[in-house]
């Protein structure tokens, strides 16, 4: 075990109300890529940047461009939960970890066996008709062609993702305010905390245990008790 692994297995030993907020770096050892590593979405080339096609103007405008994008690069059938996604599912067993709240997208925290699971973007999990409502699956999304229509009605069917250019559910900010400010430990994991209002959500922690573990520099000046540079997958599973 390394010396930080220690410290954390340490500070978690003692605690029992703990939250983790993460972000891509979570699930890049799922095999799925983030935004703005060196290999991930903003570093590779396609006729319109990531964020220019995930935003709803893009979506409205050129619905076909936005779904050949989004089940290319958002949609990971093959993916399952690494050590990070398993550790926190054991740890909220033990009644250690009260909540994940999660700027991901891709169910992992939930294949792995997570229960109190806050989606601050959505899922690709949840479908629905802007039409008549119906919900639709993963799998219809990923086996279907050009827009996808309602097998009930016809209508078009989103994604119950936030794009960029659309408002964060408030019910699901406001328990994830609730969550952090009650908090004795929290544990940033896998993001640099470049997205808001998502990273905002770190202002309300009042406790003395706050963790952060990425690879890369974050954005904010957090003032952490303690700082890990190593792969999340890797430094959880020693604890």
């Amino acid at each position: 075990m390394t010396q930080s692994a220690e410290k954390l297995k340490e500070l978690v030993d003692g605690s029992d109300n703990i939250v983790f907020f993460g972000g891509a770096g979570v699930s890049t050892e799922s095999g799925i890529p983030d935004f703005r590593s060196t290999d991930g979405l903003y570093h590779q080339q396609y006729d319109y940047p990531p964020e220019t096609i995930l935003s709803h103007t893009f979506y409205e405008s050129k619905p076909e461009e936005f779904f050949r994008f989004y089940r290319a690069k958002l949609l990971a059938p093959s993916a399952k939960p690494n050590p990070a996604h398993v550790k926190l599912a054991e740890l909220e067993r033990q009644r250690k970890l009260k909540a994940v709240i999660t700027q991901n997208i891709d169910g992992l925290h939930q294949a792995a066996g997570s229960r109190e699971v806050l989606e601050l973007h959505g899922s690709v999990h949840r479908n629905y008709c802007e039409k008549c409502g119906k919900f639709h699956d993963f799998d219809f999304m990923l086996h279907s062609e050009g827009v996808p229509r309602c097998t009930a009605c016809g209508g078009r069917v989103k994604p119950d993702v936030v794009l960029y250019e659309e408002g964060l559910d408030m019910e699901t900010m406001e328990r994830a305010v609730r969550f952090i400010s009650e908090a004795d430990m929290l544990i940033i994991g896998g993001t640099s905390l470049n997205v808001y209002p998502a990273a905002g959500l770190i202002r309300y922690y009042r406790g003395r245990k706050l963790v952060l573990i990425n690879k890369s520099a974050v954005a904010a000046d957090l003032n952490a008790d303690l700082v890990i540079t190593e792969p999340i997958g890797e430094t959880l599973v020693q604890i």
